[in-house]
This record gives structure tokens, C-alpha cells and sequence, in this order.
């Protein structure tokens, strides 16, 4: 394992994550990029990405995309080679007020120490939404009609 590199847990998961976003602007990944393994696989409800360049490319278009990105972790829980991440990221785009979005983050780890997969679970339209007048109540009530 890499000399600069420390062990994955409940702890420095929530120490690094935190130095990640900030309130003053733009996150920074670089210190945590050493913790994914080469060949991460990353998904979320909108991608599907393999390996460690397509994942810094996608970090890099959201830190393009949004005037500010902050992160607040409520829950960090660790169970053998999965760590569980609960957050809140409030993003700023360009001409929209800041728009919260709750959701989870389960990092698989490699018998190397290293994230071999990160999926990120979300309701990136609900959230979204939710600071619509008027089309939130539109919104859930058509996802209850239609799913339940």
C-alpha cells in the first residue's frame, strides 16, 4: 500500500470527504483520487463509468458545471470491505438557486486497500423539484400514481 496513503474507514472516510467540498467554491478530489483502484467502475442514476481517468474526467465536468458544490455527511457506517456514506450536496449552477440533494454513497474496497467501486444512490429529479413552485406536489403525485 502506498506509503501516503491511509486505511479506508468510518473515521478517514469522513475526514477526507470533508476536505473534498467546501463553502467557498469548487470541490478539489485530488487528495482522494490515490484511494480508487485503477479500474473503479463508478455508477449513479445518470452514468456508468470504468476506470480511474473516465472517473476524474466525470469530476471534473461537475466542478465545470456548477458555480459552487458543497457536501454535509450525516452517516459514515463501515461493514467489512463496504463503507456507507449519507450526504446532503447542495449545488449552485449558474443562473439557479442552490439545489439540495439527499442521497448515499456505497464504496466497495479492494483487498488492496482501494475503492474498486463507488454507486451513488439519489433522487435527482425529486430533489430537484422540490424547489419548483408548485410542480413538486405535480411531481410526487405522479410517481405515487405510477410507482407506488
Amino acid at each position: 500500500m502506498d506509503e501516503k496513503r491511509i486505511n479506508l474507514t468510518e473515521d478517514t472516510v469522513r475526514d477526507l470527504w470533508s476536505q473534498t467540498y467546501n463553502t467557498e467554491g469548487k470541490p478539489d478530489w485530488s487528495h482522494i483520487f490515490p484511494y480508487y483502484h485503477p479500474e473503479i467502475v463508478f455508477q449513479d442514476a445518470i452514468q456508468r463509468l470504468e476506470g480511474i481517468d473516465d472517473f476524474k474526467a466525470m469530476c471534473a465536468r461537475l466542478t465545470k458545471r456548477c458555480k459552487s458544490l458543497r457536501m454535509d455527511i450525516s452517516s459514515v457506517v463501515q461493514g467489512s470491505n463496504i463503507i456507507i456514506i449519507e450526504w446532503k450536496m447542495t449545488m449552485s449552477f449558474r443562473k439557479s438557486p442552490d439545489t439540495p440533494i439527499f442521497g448515499c454513497t456505497k464504496l466497495t474496497i479492494h483487498d488492496d486497500g482501494r475503492i474498486i467501486e463507488q454507486r451513488d444512490y439519489y433522487d435527482l429529479w425529486g430533489d430537484i423539484f422540490n424547489g419548483v413552485p408548485g410542480f413538486s406536489k405535480l411531481y410526487r403525485r405522479f410517481m405515487r400514481r405510477f410507482f407506488g
